[in-house]
């Protein structure tokens, strides 16, 4: 099979599995998956050098041409232990409100980078987060989940 028929059947189960709350890990997997060669797809035609909102709104632009639900600057809910709302952050994009994506534009992730993004997975309740950088020579993504027993 090629890597274009691969992608395009992972997207049209996607579009073809009913938009719920209750996506299984393949489903949010498969979901990953197409970001991950969509950035791919980014960072081969812009290359590294450009603002984070350049790559933002590519992302955006791409998943969105194929059918996928982007919400950009999306704010979300920090909770307490309890459940109390303690404030905002804005997510780079959130993704068929379930998967949140942090873009990065800069030479390499740091620590605080990660720890940021961390603090955000938990503070959000949001299982699901992908962390990507475009201004380094290589694109780097990573995954990060929260489980239950976090």
């Amino acid at each position: 099979m090629e890597p274009g028929n691969h992608s395009s059947s992972l997207i049209e189960k996607l579009l073809r599995s009913e938009r719920s709350d209750n996506w299984n890990s393949a489903e949010i997997n498969g979901l990953c998956d197409v970001i991950r060669q969509t950035s791919f797809e980014i960072h081969k035609f812009l290359r590294s050098g450009h603002l984070e909102r350049v790559y933002e709104n590519a992302l955006a632009h791409r998943l969105t041409k194929i059918g996928i639900h982007v919400i950009q600057q999306h704010p979300l809910d920090v909770c307490d232990e309890d459940g109390t709302l303690l404030g905002h952050f804005c997510a780079d994009l959130f993704v068929e409100n379930r998967l949140v994506v942090e873009i990065k534009a800069c030479r390499g992730l740091i620590d605080d980078h990660v720890a940021q993004l961390l603090g955000y997975l938990r503070a959000s309740r949001l299982e699901h987060r992908l962390l990507i950088n475009f201004g380094g020579p290589k694109l780097q993504i990573k995954k990060y989940i929260l489980t239950r027993d976090s």
